[in-house]
C-alpha cells in the first residue's frame, strides 16, 4: 500500500496517528517553596511599604530585566496577583495589594 492510499484509508476510517492533547485544567494551584527566590520576592512585595527593583535584585541576584519579567509574567499573569506600582522620591515602588496577596502568602509554608 502506498502512503497516499494509507492516508486516504485512515481519513475514511476516522482514525489519525496524532496523539490527543490533555484538556486544559480549569483551576490551577501554585505552590512555592518557602525558601525559594519566588517566595522571597513575594514576601518583599507583600510588605506595606512595598519594594523596589533594586531591593529585589539584591535579594535574588537577578538583573533588572529579569525582575521586571518576573513581575509581569509570574506575579501578574501566572499567580494572578494585583501589582501596584507608584513612583515616590524618584524611585518606583512595587507592592501586591488586595486579598490576593494575603491568600498567596498564607498558602506558603512557613520556615522554622
Amino acid at each position: 500500500m502506498t502512503k497516499t492510499k494509507a492516508r486516504a484509508s485512515a481519513a475514511r476510517s476516522g482514525t489519525k496517528n496524532r496523539s490527543k492533547g490533555k484538556p486544559a485544567k480549569s483551576v490551577v494551584h501554585h505552590k512555592t517553596r518557602s525558601r525559594s527566590k519566588q517566595a522571597a520576592v513575594l514576601a518583599l512585595l507583600s510588605r506595606p511599604n512595598g519594594t523596589t527593583i533594586m531591593a529585589i535584585m539584591e535579594a535574588t541576584g537577578w538583573q533588572a530585566h529579569s525582575v521586571r519579567g518576573f513581575l509581569a509574567g509570574v506575579v501578574r499573569k501566572k499567580l494572578g496577583l494585583t501589582l501596584q506600582s507608584e513612583k515616590t522620591d524618584g524611585e518606583r515602588v512595587y507592592r501586591v495589594i488586595g486579598d490576593d496577596a494575603e491568600a498567596s502568602i498564607s498558602a506558603q509554608p512557613r520556615a522554622a
